[in-house]
C-alpha cells in the first residue's frame, strides 16, 4: 500500500503514465495548481515550492527502487522545477505561458550544471536538475516578459 502511494506520489497522480512527451505532461498539473488556485500568491507559491522539493527528493529516491534510475514516468520533479520558474513570475496567462514553455526547453537541454546534477544520488539526481532547468527558465521568463513589455507594449 504504501509503495502505491510513493509511486502515485512521484508519478504526479499517474500524469507520468501519459505519452508520448511524459515530462511536458507531468509539468501540466503544476502549471494548473500555480495559475487556477496559487494565482500569484507569493508566500503560498514559495511554501508550495519548497515542499513540492521535497516531496520530489523523497518520493523519486523511493520511486527509483520500483522503476528504476531517473525513470520516465516520474515527474513529480517537473512540478518542483514548474514551481521554481514561476516564482516572481507576474501573475498573468501570457507570463505563465512563457514561463511554462520556457521550463519546458530548458528541462530538456539540460544545459550546466543541469545535466551533472542528474549525476547526485537518489532523488536529489531526479530533482535538481528540474531545479537548475526552473531557475534558467524563470531568468528566460523575466528577460522575456521585459522584452515583450519594451517592444511590443504587452
Amino acid at each position: 500500500m504504501f509503495n502505491r502511494l510513493i509511486t502515485f506520489v512521484a508519478t504526479g497522480f499517474c500524469w507520468g503514465y501519459l505519452r508520448p512527451f511524459p515530462g511536458t505532461w507531468g509539468t501540466i498539473p503544476a502549471w494548473l495548481i500555480a495559475f487556477f488556485l496559487i494565482r500569484g500568491d507569493l508566500r503560498i507559491l514559495l511554501a508550495v515550492t519548497v515542499v513540492s522539493f521535497f516531496i520530489s527528493v523523497w518520493s523519486s529516491t523511493a520511486a527509483e527502487k520500483t522503476y528504476g534510475r531517473d525513470a520516465r514516468m516520474i515527474v513529480i520533479d517537473e512540478w518542483a522545477g514548474m514551481f521554481v520558474t514561476l516564482l516572481l513570475v507576474p501573475f498573468s496567462l501570457t507570463n505563465y505561458a512563457i514561463a511554462f514553455f520556457a521550463f519546458r526547453f530548458f528541462d530538456v537541454v539540460k544545459l550546466p550544471p543541469a545535466a551533472q546534477s542528474e549525476k547526485l544520488r537518489g532523488g536529489w539526481g531526479v530533482t535538481m536538475d528540474d531545479i537548475v532547468a526552473g531557475v534558467y527558465a524563470n531568468l528566460a521568463t523575466q528577460i522575456a516578459i521585459r522584452v515583450i513589455a519594451r517592444y511590443f507594449g504587452g
